[in-house]
């Protein structure tokens, strides 16, 4: 048997591996960071063995709440993705797997690779209404990638949808896959609409050096960067300062940015209520935002979320109050869970890409909605 991670989002050490029923392996923190929770590695040799991989490290991960009633996800052609029995007892988590073949994957979530992103990007680029544009570069050399969808034209809004700015979060890529499968469908009456009325600013990768690395939550330098928007810099946060330089160039009507959270099995929105100047309008549109969503995808619920801040208490470094405050528009984050949703539960896939694809496209007409009640 053996265990490798030297690819691409790749992430675990391993302690043992010499008997199926007791492998013993460790997550890597995030480079000159305590962060860690992702996990992606490769299982080679173990043919119809019962395997029992200890991951022993778990219980002082970043959110070890994270690991309770959650199920890890296993695939043989880095394709399908499936759950498979996981136990968490505080201290470690346990998979256990009989494989059918002699390779197979285990992660957090189904990956998204950064060879993906490059396909996706490549993509996009091809159709006659995108322009791309290289914004910058990482600390690790590589480029931040922004789609521009649509002409620009007088009365035209300008509607950003980034995500990933936690790399370890791979549904917001695989949601906002969905969301661009949906937008450049000539066929879809929404996405024509919605293109007749905004230009579309795409950002799929916030965080092209941490996807690779296999971080769960930081840049290459330990940045976390949905915590530098007030002061982004070129040595900790430059994938921060050039998207927001072109967000000052290109202006910002509207702003989406998707994540996941370890812990809660629920899809939600959390807005900017804290911010100076929230009033009973900008409340009134977040509540027709969210309101539509759940109308149109019963995946998306309003009930559960994360405690509202209290008037004036916004924390201005996270990208969606630092955005709404600038900006003075409606700007949200997006949540998925890395377990399942508790209303609407899959049993073999948990919350899977393909829902996550489904989400991003429900938000297209949402968007469409809200342009239009507003």
């Amino acid at each position: 048997m053996f265990i490798s991670s030297q690819f691409d989002g790749g992430n675990i050490d391993v302690l043992t591996c010499e008997r199926p029923y007791n492998i013993q392996v460790a997550i890597r923190k995030d480079n000159q960071s305590d962060f860690y929770q992702w996990f992606y590695f490769r299982l080679t040799g173990a043919e119809g063995e019962a395997c029992k991989i200890h991951i022993t490290n778990a219980g002082k991960a970043a959110y070890p709440d994270g690991f309770k009633s959650y199920q890890a996800v296993a695939s043989y052609d880095r394709t399908h993705w499936f759950r498979v029995d996981t136990q968490f007892d505080g201290e470690q988590l346990v998979i256990e797997h009989t494989p059918a073949t002699n390779s197979i994957y285990f992660a957090y979530f189904a990956p998204y690779s950064m060879e993906r992103h490059a396909d996706l990007i490549a993509w996009a680029s091809a159709d006659t209404r995108v322009e791309y544009e290289r914004l910058g570069s990482t600390l690790d050399g590589r480029d931040m990638d922004l789609l521009i969808v649509g002409e620009p034209a007088a009365g035209k809004k300008a509607c950003w949808i980034i995500g990933r700015q936690h790399p370890g979060e791979t549904m917001a890529e695989w949601c906002i896959e969905g969301f661009l499968d949906r937008l450049l469908d000539e066929d879809d009456p929404a996405a024509r609409e919605l293109l007749e009325r905004a230009v579309v600013y795409v950002v799929p990768n916030m965080n092209p050096d941490g996807s690779a690395r296999g971080h769960l939550r930081t840049n290459a330098v330990g940045s976390n960067l949905n915590r530098e928007w007030q002061t982004p810099s070129l040595e900790k946060s430059p994938e921060v300062l050039c998207v927001l330089e072109k967000m000052h160039q290109a202006g910002v009507d509207f702003c989406l940015d998707v994540h996941g959270d370890e812990a809660l099995p629920f899809n939600f929105i959390a807005g900017a209520e804290g911010i100076p100047g929230w009033n009973d309008e900008k409340q009134r549109q977040l509540d027709f935002y969210k309101q539509t969503l759940m109308t149109l995808n019963p995946d998306f619920q309003i009930e559960q979320g994360y405690e509202v801040d209290k008037p004036g208490s916004a924390n201005l470094t996270i990208c969606t109050n630092f955005i709404a405050h600038t900006f003075g528009c409606l700007a949200m984050t997006l949540e998925m869970p890395f377990k399942d949703t508790a209303d609407s539960p899959q049993s073999h896939e948990g919350w899977s890409p393909a829902r996550s694809r489904h989400l991003g496209a429900s938000n297209l007409q949402t968007l469409l909605s809200y342009l239009k009640a507003f």
